[in-house]
């Protein structure tokens, strides 16, 4: 499939984990796709990016439309998790995961949206099924991706008159780099992959590929009658309840 053949991409956090399969889904289909985030990008055309700075994703929108001459698909990827509890995170903490989670797609969409509106373009958001429940610990990431999750129907609203579609994709436990770091990371990795794998019914985890499969229909044509959407890629996992 080519479906996004001389299509514009914009892809934020495109350099690793889910965001780089993304990026890759998009030009395996034929789109041109720039990547923002700090550091260079051996892989895309890259736009150096710092999303604590609220300047940043417009500069980042304007740059990219500018090599490129517009602009057709915008990916919220970028994002950060910070694990506190409400009483043990200080206000600059909170203040920092919101503006790098919600605050900075709120500003990459307002500076995408009049580009998106001359090619009746998309949005695809990189949410969490961290925004539908919650990990201990976790209050300013899941506050974020609730709200993004929120962000994504009302720009749905909003601008689908327009011919712009806003979805946005709520990935469960992904064999990112992160993740895997991780599990390395624990006392006996062997016990806590079974573990991880044993609370999803598919019986393992999810690939990066399998969140860009998803992104790149919802960017896509194909799913030209779906908009203010979130879908969760969590191989049934919210489905499950707790055992007794």
């Amino acid at each position: 499939m080519m479906r996004f053949q001389g299509k514009v991409a914009l892809v934020t956090g495109g350099r690793s984990g889910i965001g780089l399969a993304i990026a890759r889904r998009l030009r395996d289909e034929g789109a041109r796709v720039f990547t923002a985030q700090r550091g260079p990008d051996a892989e895309f055309e890259a736009i150096p990016a710092d999303f604590t700075d609220p300047d940043s994703p417009a500069q980042v929108v304007a740059e990219a439309a500018s090599r490129a001459g517009g602009l057709d698909v915008l990916v919220n990827n970028a994002g950060m998790m910070q694990e506190a509890r409400v009483e043990e995170m200080t206000l600059a903490d909170w203040q920092r995961n919101l503006t790098v989670n919600l605050t900075a797609p709120f500003l990459m969409i307002q500076a995408a949206l009049p580009h998106l509106r001359k090619s009746r373009g998309s949005i695809v958001n990189t949410g969490s099924i961290e925004g539908l429940g919650s990990n201990p610990g976790h209050a300013a990431y899941c506050a974020s991706k609730a709200g993004l999750h929120g962000l994504t129907r009302a720009v749905a609203v909003d601008h689908g008159h327009e011919g712009i579609r806003c979805n946005a994709v709520a990935p469960g436990w992904i064999d990112t780099e992160l993740n895997m770091d991780f599990i390395e990371g624990m006392p006996d990795p062997e016990a806590f992959r079974r573990d991880i794998a044993g609370i999803h019914p598919v019986a393992r985890t999810g690939k990066p590929e399998e969140v860009a499969a998803l992104a790149a229909f919802l960017a896509s044509e194909d799913a030209g009658f779906i908009t203010g959407q979130v879908y969760t890629v969590d191989g049934g996992r919210m489905a499950k309840l707790s055992l007794p």
